[in-house]
């Protein structure tokens, strides 16, 4: 299958299936590599991203895990995934982040690293550090309601699931007197930039934040 025919697919299940916004879509750029920062909280989250308005499509890091199971790695190639390995420190997979993002490539990183519950757990440094060595803006995304998509298909409801993009961002030049507080910054400035755009119940570890109350005061 070719990578147009998996988009119109993709793009033909998920507003049949579900009913999505996608608000603020012309934040993406339509060409040049970019990050999409996105909340995670059900599998649905990549399908979504992936055929993101205005854009040819929206790829992501994916865990290797989902190698063993053959339509899932099927798909996910043919979308242009980078695999990584979640369990340990994989700097061959950051190098091939960054060069997809060279070259031009969207691609989808969660910065909490794993599906959270509900609500946001704290972020990880490893989007910070992919966006320093790519050079390239990151646009935050928070969805809203795919927690419950599936549950809700197999009921044969159509769940709402809102996905609203935010200002592209560039992170400042790297503290290297300070690495580990330029990338606690980094991280925090991120994922309370993805907390603005959710509503309140699913803001977790990052409610009361100060970022988070300067940025919905619009400082």
């Amino acid at each position: 299958m070719k990578l147009e025919t998996l988009h119109s697919a993709i793009d033909f299940l998920v507003h049949r299936l579900f009913r999505i916004e996608y608000m603020d879509a012309h934040y993406v750029p339509s060409t040049g590599g970019c990050l999409i920062a996105t909340n995670h909280l059900s599998r649905l989250d990549i399908p979504i991203l992936f055929v993101t308005p205005g854009r040819d499509y929206v790829t992501a890091l994916a865990a290797d895990k989902y190698r063993k199971w053959l339509l899932f790695r099927w798909m996910l190639d043919t979308a242009g995934v980078v695999w990584i390995d979640r369990a340990n420190a994989d700097f061959g997979a950051v190098r091939a982040t960054v060069a997809q993002l060279n070259k031009g490539i969207a691609l989808g990183i969660a910065p909490e690293g794993t599906r959270s519950q509900g609500v946001l757990i704290e972020g990880k440094a490893g989007i910070a550090l992919i966006a320093e060595k790519a050079g390239v803006p990151i646009i935050p995304v928070g969805i809203a309601g795919s927690e419950v998509g599936v549950a809700k298909m197999l009921r044969l409801q159509r769940a709402k699931i809102t996905v609203r993009y935010g200002p592209p961002f560039t992170l400042p030049v790297i503290d290297r007197s300070d690495r580990a507080g330029w990338l606690k910054n980094s991280t925090d400035e991120i994922m309370c930039r993805i907390a603005a755009l959710l509503p309140p119940q699913y803001w977790g570890f990052y409610a009361g934040h100060p970022r988070l109350k300067e940025l919905l005061s619009g400082d």
